[in-house]
């Protein structure tokens, strides 16, 4: 097979796909409002089973459920019937995925499940199975074809399930009211849950480590405050403790630059009035989104007194794995 039949085919796997998902908006019907609201009203977890590919498929649909907010799990056929149909209880609904409606194993787990009394939601692509027959809502899966050539690897089937199992798992979101503040609350780790919970009070330079002199300062001793606290920068305050700039070591080079006569210069000479500030229950990844957009290192944190309470630097957000929209 040669470059351009091997481009062919790989399109042509793509346009199958793409298809099978399109045909599945013919599926979005009273059904599966019913199984949305199934599922919005259960009390217990949502609990997804399924063979082979079905059951990989299940697996990710689970981890979908999980992370916006709908407590769910994944129980293996054949395990079931060997003692882990305990971890179902009545409070709960069943999502059973089969290609055919057929498959034995999970047929078998049908008559166990009823006896528990639990809701059955079918995902198949056989209307007329006994899977559909059985469960209490049918979500119809079907494709026309699969992308193998010999209609046996679950191809298109496997991803239209997978698609359908997203618009079962958003649709539940809004019916949630699923927020980004709940979204952040169960990833509290990576740099997405960072960027939707971390706040500025949390991470920010505090207490004597926070650089800060007085307008009266001079410039030797501006120096020795920049350098000691190692941020690249200080706050200058007035006599009431009144934030009224900044000077950064930019601005003592690019002075330094224009003379070396500083012996007499004092800190309100050659601050930066109205410096860029914050306030301390800011999110931390917009503090960083401001640096970008005014291309400065370092925030100061105020208070409602607009006196320094804190410093947030630009490298302490990235080393925590910030990244701005």
């Amino acid at each position: 097979m040669n470059s351009q039949e091997i481009i062919f085919r790989g399109k042509e796997v793509i346009r199958i796909e793409a298809e099978a998902v399109a045909n599945l908006i013919h599926g979005i019907d009273e059904q599966f409002v019913k199984a949305v609201e199934t599922m919005y009203q259960c009390k217990g977890r949502i609990v997804l089973t399924g063979m082979g590919k079905s059951g990989l498929i299940a697996r990710k649909i689970v981890a979908t459920l999980n992370s916006t907010g709908t407590a769910s799990i994944y129980l293996h056929p054949t395990d079931a019937l060997h003692g882990d149909l305990g971890m179902v209880r009545g409070e709960d609904v069943v999502i059973l995925i089969s290609k055919s409606g057929e498959s034995e194993e999970i047929i078998n787990l049908i008559p166990m499940f009823k006896r528990l009394g639990v809701k059955l939601i079918a995902m198949c692509g056989n209307r007329n199975s006994k899977l559909a027959r059985e469960c209490d809502i049918f979500i119809n899966i079907a494709v026309k074809e699969e992308a193998c050539p010999y209609d046996l690897a679950p191809t298109a089937s496997t991803t239209a399930t997978l698609a359908m199992g997203d618009a079962l798992s958003v649709a539940l979101l809004h019916k949630r009211n699923f927020t980004q503040e709940d979204f952040a609350m169960l990833h509290p780790g990576g740099s997405l849950g960072k960027r939707l919970s971390l706040k500025i009070k949390e991470i920010m330079v505090t207490g004597e480590r926070v650089p800060k002199v007085n307008e009266n300062t001079s410039l030797k001793d501006v120096i020795i405050e920049i350098t000691s606290k190692r941020l690249g920068t200080t706050s200058v305050v007035n006599e009431n403790g009144i934030l009224t700039g900044i000077i950064t070591d930019g601005d003592l080079r690019r002075l330094l630059e224009k003379t070396m006569d500083i012996k007499d210069l004092k800190a309100i000479d050659v601050m930066t009035r109205n410096p860029k500030v914050i306030k301390q229950d800011y999110l931390a990844s917009f503090a960083l989104q401001q640096m970008e957009n005014y291309k400065i290192t370092s925030l100061i944190v105020i208070d409602d007194s607009n006196k320094p309470i804190g410093i947030v630097h630009l490298h302490d957000l990235i080393n925590l794995g910030l990244q701005a929209r």
